[in-house]
């Protein structure tokens, strides 16, 4: 027991460190690391996870808040319509996805085509400043994030982020916003599997003591990334962030397959 929790507050610390700076709360990553290192049983580990981006989401909140990041609009219009959208896909996880051979499939056809899609975009001439996508179009692409980051356990900031990033906005605005939704979506889907719990089958509460251990080095690392965004190639970071998820993707396929 004792391990797990030091362990979960490493994977934390040093996955948010990686990963606030282009606007990931590192969730996407840590939740491979509860499923086959720490031992988190599915659908629990969901919740565990939106349990990590709760506890951590604060520390690279407040850096970029600091610099007045966060009262940009898309930031707050990301927040409205990730909402209903991970009440949705908490629903589905617990009462429609419980086994945890579909979850694997689920994380490979997430993770692989994200880190393929990260690594095909860095490199590539930078896109021109865009103004906000029209508003119909991010509100659906809102809620469609939200409902997988529900399902998924990620909030859905890492979804946002790659797409808006991809269509001109530039990563200033993207990595604030992605995780003021990631922060929100995730106390709402984190409070869902709670009610969820009472009339789910198996292990739908969160690990507390362990979700909480990660949070608390994301806290930490979150603050640490987001305070070095400036110093840190955004091209070497990107390249990382989708050979990581390409490699998870990757993994996670080749095991539902064999």
């Amino acid at each position: 027991m004792e391990w797990t929790i030091w362990a979960g507050f490493a994977a934390g610390l040093l996955i948010s460190t990686l990963t606030a700076p282009v606007g990931v709360s590192g969730a996407v990553f840590l939740l491979p690391v509860q499923l086959s290192v720490l031992g988190v049983p599915s659908p629990a580990v969901t919740p565990t996870n939106l349990l990590f981006n709760v506890v951590a989401g604060p520390g690279a909140l407040w850096r970029y808040r600091r610099h007045g990041a966060l009262r940009d609009g898309l930031a707050r219009r990301l927040v409205v319509w990730t909402l209903p959208g991970v009440l949705v896909g908490a629903a589905l996880r617990v009462l429609a996805l419980p086994g945890p051979d579909v979850f694997r499939l689920l994380l490979a056809a997430l993770l692989l085509p994200l880190g393929v899609w990260l690594c095909l975009r860095t490199g590539r001439p930078a896109a021109r400043a865009a103004a906000d996508p029209e508003p119909t179009g991010l509100a659906v692409l809102a809620v469609c994030v939200g409902v997988v980051g529900g399902v998924y356990g990620i909030g859905g900031g890492s979804l946002l982020g790659p797409v808006l990033a991809a269509r001109g906005v530039p990563l200033a605005r993207v990595a604030p916003a992605a995780l003021a939704a990631t922060f929100t979506s995730s106390v709402a889907g984190a409070g869902a599997y709670a009610l969820l719990a009472a009339v789910g089958r198996g292990p739908v509460a969160p690990d507390w003591w362990l979700g909480l251990a990660c949070g608390a080095g994301g806290l930490i690392g979150g603050y640490v990334g987001a305070r070095l965004q400036p110093r840190l190639p955004e091209t070497a970071l990107r390249l990382l962030l989708g050979s990581l998820a390409a490699a998870l993707g990757a993994l996670y396929a080749v095991q539902v397959c064999g």
